[in-house]
């Protein structure tokens, strides 16, 4: 069988998925897809992912993040790396693996603790404080309230 690739031959997975980002069954109606070529500014990235953040949508956040690391300026990619990572991390709270979720959140906050400054006024102390306790209370096989899924991305 013939695997989905993109245009520059990359393999994809264009099966429908479901809130949580996981693959559906062949012919299964799924969520709407972030396009993989979506090219935002990055006031409206940030604007668009709160918004799916904020609605508990942490796996499509993730796809908006990723489109900016993959579209975006070489020198910002570190940036959008690491917030997609976090919110990766969130999705990963939501599907209840608690190791892996803690995992990609401390890659998240290590990758965002490396971003100099505040750049387009991301709340980077802020995220990577919360993303250490995340994976702590994880770790330590605390339970984690639905509202600390729903970080705020900016002062």
């Amino acid at each position: 069988m013939d695997r989905d690739r993109d245009e520059s031959g990359r393999p994809r997975n264009a099966r429908a998925r479901d809130a949580l980002g996981r693959p559906l069954p062949p012919g299964a109606q799924g969520e709407p897809r972030i396009p993989d070529d979506l090219s935002l500014p990055p006031a409206e990235t940030l604007a668009y992912a709160q918004d799916l953040l904020s609605r508990g949508s942490a796996f499509h956040a993730h796809e908006v993040f990723e489109a900016a690391w993959k579209n975006g300026p070489d020198g910002e990619r570190p940036l959008w790396q690491g917030l997609a990572q976090f919110a990766v991390g969130v999705t990963h709270i939501q599907r209840g693996n608690r190791m892996g979720a803690a995992a990609l959140l401390r890659r998240a906050s290590t990758l965002l603790a490396e971003v100099p400054g505040a750049p387009y006024g991301i709340d980077i102390a802020g995220l990577t404080a919360t993303g250490a306790e995340l994976a702590d209370d994880l770790s330590a096989g605390a339970e984690i309230d639905a509202e600390r899924l729903r970080p705020r991305l900016t002062r």
